[in-house]
């Protein structure tokens, strides 16, 4: 085989990490890497998909690191170089982990390299966050690390924190169920109580302040919500217990629903076994299957090797 003319290597991400709905987002060291290996004509794509995702994602028209492609040339105004795409997927799909935001992280850097575009890092998170919606997964795709952002629907602000300690760790259950984006957003109320409000801005000040200054075990109460996690937890079997009964667990620093769900994520300072068993325990408890990750809290973010262009 001969070498790819494009590859891009994302990570996967969980968002919001309790408090920080919609702005928090860290990198997690699960990625997926996507290879062009051909060039075809303008308009022309074709794809082909192994791991995650391998039967409903081969379809080009519906390829969402070609539509990122795509949609990045025309904000750009630059031609369309058609391509083949080969995608090694491990991220799991629709499980809260950014496989989405990778899909267009990978997209717009595809088309800054193969246009020529040139364009610098704000550019490419504007571009990704308007094509994404939000940028809390796709700022710590990009950038790696924890990252905090603000998007105005126009000018994205945002500020890359530093990376857990080497001996803390990040544990993931992911349940073998999936949510929908959509059906996350439609589960949260119009409107919530003044006082809530309040402690979400609290906890999302406090977990920011925490992880800027290395304070790891103020992590558990910066972590607490009352602003989605609880409307969430009741998409997916065993989501309104499993917190409960993983915070408590010696060495767990903080636990939240990884993104919009189903997935769980907790911080671990030491073993990571105990907290990884409980929380399959308690989906299993709950009729559903269950795999974990126990991963690195330093990922690092998007890297494209352009040898062949």
């Amino acid at each position: 085989m001969t070498a790819p003319v494009i590859r891009v290597k994302v990570p996967a991400t969980s968002a919001n990490l309790g408090s920080g709905f919609d702005s928090l987002g860290m990198a997690l060291s699960l990625y997926n890497v996507f290879c062009v290996t051909d060039l075809l004509p303008k308009g022309e794509f074709r794809s082909d998909v192994i791991g995650e995702g391998a039967r409903e994602l081969t379809d080009a028209g519906a390829n969402l690191v070609i539509q990122s492609y795509i949609a990045a040339c025309r904000t750009w105004n630059v031609e369309e170089k058609g391509f083949c795409i080969l995608s090694h997927n491990v991220i799991p799909l629709c499980r809260g982990l950014g496989s989405s935001a990778g899909a267009v992280v990978a997209g717009v850097l595809i088309a800054d390299s193969l246009c020529r575009v040139g364009a610098p890092e704000a550019e490419l998170l504007r571009v990704m966050t308007t094509i994404e919606g939000h940028p809390d997964n796709v700022a710590p795709c990009y950038l790696g690390g924890m990252t905090v952002s603000a998007w105005d629907g126009g000018e994205l602000r945002y500020v890359r924190f530093q990376s857990l300690p080497s001996d803390m760790h990040v544990v993931v259950a992911v349940p073998d169920v999936r949510v929908r984006t959509k059906d996350a957003r439609e589960a949260l109320p119009n409107s919530v109580e003044f006082g809530d409000a309040v402690f979400n801005l609290g906890r999302a000040a406090l977990l920011t302040a925490a992880w800027a200054t290395g304070k790891w075990e103020l992590l558990s109460w910066g972590m607490d919500d009352r602003l989605h996690q609880q409307y969430r937890a009741r998409l997916f079997p065993g989501g309104d217990v499993i917190m409960d009964r993983v915070r408590d667990i010696p060495g767990c620093l903080g636990v939240a629903i990884s993104g919009s769900g189903p997935s769980v994520i907790a911080l671990v300072r030491g073993k990571p076994r105990r907290v990884a068993e409980a929380m399959c325990a308690t989906f299993s408890e709950y009729g559903v299957d269950s795999l974990f990750f126990v991963l690195e809290g330093n990922a690092g973010g998007a890297r494209i090797d352009r040898s062949g262009v």
